[in-house]
């Protein structure tokens, strides 16, 4: 059988194999993500029983959440250079099933100490994971699919929040005592199991890359390597940051949109590991009640992301998607620290602050990935989200703090505000002389007419 020329292969053979490569990808993908995500926020779930039995102090609790990003942080850049040496699958799969063991034990700790240097070593093993998979997406997908691929990839998050919330509740409610355990150590051992099993299944599930894709015809296979030359040809003429992981270190750009990406991370963690507290506070202290309307803003979130994303990919716009949604989650934040707000509203705020934070989380990784190649991105990926993801052990703490001196949480939601403002002010100072360079690589891909023939298009 003679194989089409790929010059010759039409928009709606392209659509079918950005498709397939998606449903065989991004399933999976996703259900891991969701795996790392609970194994790292379902300390704010235990939290609430587990500060008491071990008399931990809001600080103490904000310090140990967040002193995950700290190795996270110091191993996340290294971590990402092995993957494009050694591969996604052989990678990302030892890894997940690492960070489930060690989630697993940390219902083993007696005490601040043993509560520390779990979380550290948790970020340490899954440092590799997140930067990881934002590299191997551009392994399979161009610019024009990039945003709307990591929008279902992250996704991830409020999905975990929409399952994990009730699950949990559920755990602290009814396994108190189950074998002789407290209902928080049930928690972290019910949710780090599934990781090590999905850790095992990825060394046989992933593709490392398009070439080795064995379920790929060969005229697939030559059209995405194409699409992919394409882009990083246009890369090169118009000039942006080299391929040498050296030069993420003295780039500009790549520092500035590290501490956008701590400002929408701070807000991130700031309700990821205190929402159920302030539920317990403002709203009710039933856990099963606080599981099911802790899901409420992830709801909100899921829906809005990829709604989101899709019209950024559909407009070729990236600039003012992430602007608009970064103050709009600092107005949020804001309305929800109004003196006297009840409970109902003020988690009407903070569904609207949490979907705006899964926004921008859409939408950001295609700015780096738009200027960085080759080696270069591999590491600016990784150092972005190291330098950005601080803000997980700056935010609670902070919170914590806040917390332990004004016995409030308003403080602490105007602190989240303006980390939101920073975020969107450096996004309009990065991408101003940006935006001209990717628009124009966005005006090429409208040529081909395939904006309305994506991965997911029927």
């Amino acid at each position: 059988m003679t194989m089409t020329p790929v010059d010759s292969l039409s928009n709606q053979f392209e659509a079918a194999v950005y498709r397939k490569i998606t449903w065989r990808l991004m399933p999976f993908l996703f259900l891991c993500y969701v795996l790392a995500y609970v194994d790292r926020v379902n300390v704010g779930f235990a939290k609430l029983e587990m500060q008491q039995a071990l008399g931990m102090s809001d600080s103490v609790y904000g310090f140990g959440a967040g002193v995950f990003f700290v190795g996270y942080f110091l191993f996340e850049v290294p971590a990402n250079m092995m993957m494009q040496k050694i591969g996604a699958r052989h990678w990302i799969g030892p890894i997940m099933a690492g960070w489930g063991v060690v989630s697993a034990c940390t219902f083993f700790i007696k005490g601040a100490t043993g509560f520390y240097i779990l979380r550290f070593l948790l970020g340490i093993v899954e440092s590799g994971f997140f930067p990881g998979v934002i590299l191997y997406l551009t392994y399979w997908y161009t610019q024009r699919h990039r945003a709307r691929m990591v929008a279902i990839f992250m996704s991830a998050i409020p999905i975990s929040g929409i399952f994990a919330g009730p699950l949990s509740g559920w755990v602290l409610e009814k396994m108190n005592g189950v074998g002789h355990l407290s209902s928080w150590q049930w928690l972290f051992l019910v949710e780090g199991i599934p990781s090590v099993i999905a850790g095992l299944a990825t060394l046989y599930l992933l593709t490392d890359r398009p070439s080795k894709a064995a379920w790929l015809a060969e005229d697939e296979k030559k059209l995405v390597l194409l699409r992919l030359q394409e882009e990083e040809e246009q890369k090169s003429k118009a000039g942006q940051s080299g391929r040498h992981w050296g030069d993420v270190f003295q780039s500009l750009p790549v520092w500035l949109l590290s501490l956008a990406y701590f400002g929408t991370a701070a807000g991130n963690y700031g309700i990821t590991f205190w929402l159920p507290q302030v539920i317990k506070e403002t709203m009710t202290q039933k856990f099963s009640a606080i599981g099911w309307i802790s899901a409420i803003p992830w709801a909100v979130s899921v829906i809005s992301m990829v709604l989101f994303a899709d019209h950024s990919d559909k407009t070729g716009e990236r600039r003012w998607h992430m602007v608009l949604a970064a103050t709009f989650g600092g107005v949020a934040f804001a309305a929800s620290a109004i003196p006297g707000i009840s409970g109902s509203a003020g988690m009407a705020a903070l569904s609207v602050a949490a979907a705006a934070l899964m926004c921008q989380f859409a939408v950001f990784w295609s700015l780096p990935t738009a200027i960085l190649s080759g080696s270069a991105a591999a590491a600016g990926i990784a150092w972005i989200n190291s330098l950005g993801n601080l803000a997980g052990q700056a935010s609670p703490y902070a919170v914590g703090l806040i917390r332990d001196y004004t016995h409030s949480m308003r403080p602490a939601l105007l602190l989240l505000a303006c980390a939101q403002m920073m975020a969107a002010l450096l996004i309009l100072l990065v991408t101003k002389s940006k935006t001209p360079r990717i628009s124009r690589m966005f005006a090429e891909s409208k040529k081909q007419n395939l904006w309305n023939q994506g991965p997911f298009s029927l």
